[in-house]
């Protein structure tokens, strides 16, 4: 899929504020609604942008308790074993395969350090899970929707 100065401010546009008009991207990138339409139904079907979502202040749901895990495993652990395990976990936000002594890094989030700790267990409980080492976030300091280079 070859993708052209116009996708990309198009993209960046709908990350900025998804729920903006084809017309008001259109004023923006010197087009018209239809033909913003046309290319935002090709991106989807090319599979680059993969859907459209609210974004949550956690703490206003009350989930203010965060942490970074790291997932120790047993050798002949897969990727897709790790994905399907916190896939069944609701406090899992993002899981991820890293490089380094860990096998995987888990973001959990949770209303409180005593929910945290019962999602933690949960997650250790996993049959192929070692040995975790955990990371309770402070603060956010940056949080950014994925972004694109311009």
């Amino acid at each position: 899929m070859q993708m052209d100065a116009v996708d990309q401010r198009i993209i960046a546009l709908l990350i900025a504020d998804a729920r903006s008009s084809y017309a008001e991207i259109g004023a923006k990138v010197s087009l018209s609604a239809p033909a913003v339409k046309r290319r935002v139904d090709r991106l989807r079907a090319d599979g680059v942008i993969k859907g459209f979502t609210a974004v949550i202040e956690p703490a206003a749901v009350g989930w203010t308790t965060e942490a970074f895990v790291e997932l120790f495993c047993t050798g002949r652990t897969t990727p897709a074993q790790i994905t399907v395990a916190t896939r069944r976990h609701p406090e899992v936000v993002g899981a991820y395969t890293v490089s380094g002594q860990a096998d995987a890094l888990v973001h959990l989030r949770a209303a409180d350090i005593g929910h945290l700790e019962q999602a933690l267990e949960r997650l250790r409980a996993e049959p192929f899970v070692t040995s975790t080492r955990s990371m309770v976030v402070l603060s956010r300091l940056v949080e950014t929707p994925t972004a694109v280079p311009l």
